[in-house]
């Protein structure tokens, strides 16, 4: 059965790939993913604050006691000339370039148009395959306005998207007043993906310390149908390659996923769940379905179930919510 797909340029063998996360940490854990099946793997994320804490850091051991002798100012170069970027996430691409047949994506998370974009092009130097704009914003200050959140995303991609000529990804939020007006801001930008949808991690309250504390709680199943329901929208309104995530945990997942229109699905908790093998098995199935409904290619049915395709194409907008709540016993 050929799975083939393309994204960011890219031919994969087949639609599935591990999105940002821990297993990406290490080149064993990266090779198991390759093993079962993977068709290429987003490496996990290295964040601007990272930038600001070791930039920060290090101009605070390079001043410490210069108050006390002027001239130990001049024995050192400004902290600009300094390497102060976590080369190891580097290393860790170019060792895995190396030693994967597979392509990798490397992917980063800010959201301010600041230094730590420059970053993008030592990814692209290390060898990585594409970039993916991991972009996690959470507006506070009532000041901002839609346009202005809008605009800083837009300007970060243009920002990334002048400095490297590899492919350029964002992962979005499913948070925005127009999704296809912004996503179209985007599109006309240059991205070369989209990926739908990234998920916020809410904090929770220890009542007995009285403090704000992380937590991780992993997709369900459940969540897929969000992502779902704008690839089906989307899918044929833009240039960009469409990418599904969130809750795709089977074959069933995918192929939903590919009838809506998205080129290819990312897999994260899936697999921190069942492990790799879980790629393996999702592909045997896929497979499987594929052969058993008479399909030759993967691509065959690709978009067949999205919004421009399907009989009722309102059943992805408001007359879904209506019919649901009205047929429900």
């Amino acid at each position: 059965m050929n799975l083939k797909t393309t994204y960011l340029g890219l031919e994969l063998k087949n639609p599935i790939v591990p999105s940002a996360g821990p297993f990406s940490r290490s080149l064993q854990s990266m090779k198991e993913l390759e093993d079962n099946g993977a068709s290429a793997i987003v490496m996990h994320s290295i964040f601007e604050e990272q930038f600001k804490h070791e930039a920060a850091e290090l101009d605070h051991y390079l001043s410490y006691g210069t108050e006390s002798f002027a001239e130990a100012l001049s024995y050192f170069p400004k902290i600009d000339e300094y390497k102060v970027e976590p080369d190891d996430y580097l290393d860790l691409i170019h060792e895995a370039k190396k030693s994967l047949d597979i392509p990798v994506i490397g992917s980063m998370n800010g959201i301010t148009n600041g230094g730590w974009i420059e970053y993008a092009k030592k990814i692209e130097e290390a060898g990585a395959d594409a970039v993916e704009l991991n972009i996690y914003y959470i507006p506070t200050d009532p000041k901002l306005t839609s346009s202005d959140i809008e605009k800083r995303y837009v300007e970060v991609l243009k920002s990334v998207k002048s400095g490297i000529k590899i492919p350029v990804a964002v992962k979005l939020s499913p948070y925005f007043t127009s999704m296809p007006g912004f996503i179209k801001k985007l599109d006309d930008t240059g991205a070369d993906g989209l990926v739908l949808f990234n998920r916020f991690y809410q904090p929770d309250i220890d009542l007995e310390s009285m403090e704000v504390k992380p937590e991780i709680v992993l997709s369900t199943p459940f969540e897929m149908k969000l992502p779902l329901r704008w690839m089906a929208i989307l899918y044929g309104k833009v240039k960009a390659n469409l990418a599904a995530t969130t809750g795709i945990y089977n074959a069933e997942d995918v192929l939903k996923m590919t009838a809506a229109g998205a080129d290819v699905t990312m897999m994260c908790s899936a697999i921190l769940t069942n492990g790799p093998k879980v790629i393996k098995k999702t592909l045997t199935d896929l497979e499987a379905w594929l052969n058993t409904h008479e399909y030759e290619s993967l691509r065959q049915m690709k978009g067949s179930m999205s919004q421009k395709s399907v009989a009722d194409p309102a059943a992805f907008e408001r007359a879904n919510y209506m019919k649901a709540l009205n047929n429900y016993k």
